[in-house]
């Protein structure tokens, strides 16, 4: 229960105060007699109940009148919104090798890409209160999508990542800087870069280090993930038509010695993922290592009251003049 406009309710102390003063004012009633012999046998008698009662009533009423202004209100539910104040933006590896495969899911075989879209969609999904971004990279590196609590809006430009959109390449470096330049002027309480790549920086013009150090230098944190198996893994051959001819095998060249530089400079961790499970974990391990303390704001909806009290106020009122007025009538 609270009121919503609490200071009507110091109209209250005026009530006894003007109580005192009408009674001060108008003293005892009185008749006018030439001899007090002429009334001497009544004047021992005290006031009738009946206008006392009355009076109660009036003043019954008009206190319940002032809780009424006062807005008196019932709580009807709560809801909590949660914030942890986290921005994140994932940098993900377009180049043709992400084609390679070598995770399993269901017993079938399943490319990089695909997977790590499947487990980062799992973590966009366990992250609603945090603000999310894309970036995709070969070549070149793009905004899919600036950070956003719009996780349908989000998955739905995950989805349309495909390898072939962007020249055939790896600009690690190129990658982390369009990240950092979706978080430089985030006023987050914590911002975080996690770039997934299966090879070695081979394009763009921004050394990986030197990213690093800008990323450093903005107070960014960076997880890097090795996307792979070691040694060998099989890509899909496709003829001219598109359609798969089989698989040949090729080498896993990650770059760990720079993703692990490029993590311990900028205060973030590096993960190698060799299996769709390990990816998972490396997920799951850098959703507890990103909390915050939780701001909690309530927001609490609200019955109103005030009309089961204003009600009795005006049937107080109206049985004050109808009894006033008929059976306990009094002379003027």
């Amino acid at each position: 229960m609270r009121f919503a406009h609490p200071w009507f309710l110091l109209l209250l102390l005026l009530l006894p105060l003007t109580a005192w003063w009408r009674k001060r004012r108008h003293g005892r009633p009185a008749f006018l007699y030439s001899s007090v012999a002429l009334v001497k046998g009544i004047t021992g008698i005290s006031q009738s109940p009946v206008g006392r009662i009355l009076r109660r009533l009036r003043w019954v009423a008009l206190a319940l009148l002032i809780i009424g202004l006062a807005r008196p209100q019932r709580g009807a539910g709560e809801t909590v919104l949660r914030t942890s104040g986290i921005d994140i933006v994932v940098a993900i590896d377009l180049s043709t090798s992400m084609a390679s495969e070598d995770f399993e899911a269901g017993g079938q075989r399943v490319n990089r890409l695909n997977t790590a879209r499947s487990v980062l969609r799992e973590f966009i999904k366990k992250r609603v209160n945090d603000r999310i971004g894309l970036v995709a990279f070969a070549r070149n590196a793009y905004v899919v999508a600036p950070p956003t609590l719009d996780q349908q809006f989000l998955e739905q430009n995950l989805d349309r990542l495909q390898m072939g959109l962007i020249e055939d390449g790896t600009a690690v470096g190129a990658a982390l800087s369009a990240a950092l330049n979706r978080l430089e002027r985030s006023t987050a309480h914590s911002r975080i870069v996690i770039l997934m790549t299966d090879g070695q920086n081979n394009a763009g013009k921004i050394p990986p280090l030197t990213a690093a150090e800008a990323a450093h230098a903005l107070g960014i944190k960076v997880y890097t993930i090795g996307v792979g198996k070691r040694g060998q893994a099989p890509m899909p051959v496709f003829d001219r038509a598109g359609t798969p001819r089989g698989y040949r095998m090729m080498d896993v060249d990650i770059d760990e010695e720079t993703l692990q530089a490029i993590s311990e400079r900028t205060g973030g961790r590096y993960f190698r993922a060799d299996s769709t499970d390990t990816l998972r974990r490396i997920y799951d391990a850098i959703d507890q290592l990103e909390t915050s303390d939780v701001e909690v704001k309530k927001y609490q909806h609200y019955a109103e009251v005030f009309p089961w009290v204003v009600l009795p106020a005006f049937v107080l009122l109206l049985l004050e003049i109808i009894l006033n007025n008929t059976v306990w009538r009094r002379l003027p």
